[in-house]
């Protein structure tokens, strides 16, 4: 089992840096610099997918918050509205940032007249890498504890081993991103323009997200709140998954057109 730890932030003289959002502004930027790169490969304009992924950035964060807001703890910031911008005590929704992203993608990439599938291509072929690295500071300040587990992935915490859902997702997008680093040579190879990142994005994360949240701690003060025995996120998985699988049948019945 991991030992339990816990860094919060980074001391520095009368500074004190958040580890959690120095990991995610470190998610961000690897993410961004891999996506540069990648459609700079493919032919696209490096700098307009700067820009992308920057309208990407802020709709996400914005969108991240507010579904926590309202979907998570309507009643306690309701109660008090300032709460609201207090956005350095915590409280995102990555389901509400996956939404706010795409809201940011097909705004930016219409106002653009960009190629929205070819850059939306190579942002999700990145994006598991930035997400690994992101919730790597999940991890560290263990804002996700799972629930009870002898796993060999489960972390010693105060009161009893349990699973960690920082360490878990970390893990989910690195692996996911190692698959398309492979899947992505292959296209290469071949001599495609671009892949089908976007739809088994979707379909891989929907798919692992929804199975792990069964696991999450429900015992605990804070835990996730549930509906219909569903965490909102499982809910937003399912979402997932059945765009992510439709717009595979899209292509699929698009590329059997061409040929």
């Amino acid at each position: 089992m991991i030992p339990y730890f816990r860094y919060t932030f980074i001391p520095l003289g009368p500074v004190h840096i958040q580890v959690w959002g120095l990991m995610v502004a470190t998610g961000i930027v690897v993410a961004t610099l891999v996506g540069r790169r990648e459609a700079k490969r493919r032919g696209l304009d490096p700098d307009a997918f700067v820009d992308l992924a920057t309208w990407i950035m802020i709709s996400a964060l914005v969108f991240a918050r507010l579904f926590h807001v309202f979907v998570y703890e309507p009643a306690a910031y309701l109660a008090a509205p300032l709460r609201i911008f207090k956005v350095w005590e915590g409280g995102m929704s990555s389901f509400g940032g996956f939404f706010g992203a795409a809201v940011g993608a097909l705004y930016y990439a219409r106002k653009r007249k960009l190629r929205f599938l070819a850059y939306a291509d190579a942002a999700c072929y990145a994006f598991p890498l930035g997400y690994g690295i992101g919730r790597i500071g999940c991890f560290l300040i263990h804002d996700h504890p799972g629930t009870l587990s002898h796993s060999l992935l489960a972390v010693r915490y105060p009161g009893g081993a349990r699973l960690d859902h920082g360490l878990l997702l970390s893990l989910t997008g690195f692996a996911i991103f190692a698959v398309f680093y492979v899947l992505n040579r292959r296209r290469i190879a071949r001599g495609e323009a671009f892949g089908r990142f976007l739809p088994l994005l979707m379909v891989s994360y929907g798919a692992v997200r929804f199975v792990l949240d069964f696991y999450r701690a429900y015992d605990l003060p804070g835990s996730d709140v549930r509906y219909a025995g569903l965490t909102p996120a499982q809910y937003g998985s399912l979402l997932l998954i059945a765009g992510g699988a439709w717009l595979l049948a899209g292509m699929r019945k698009a590329g059997r057109a061409r040929t």
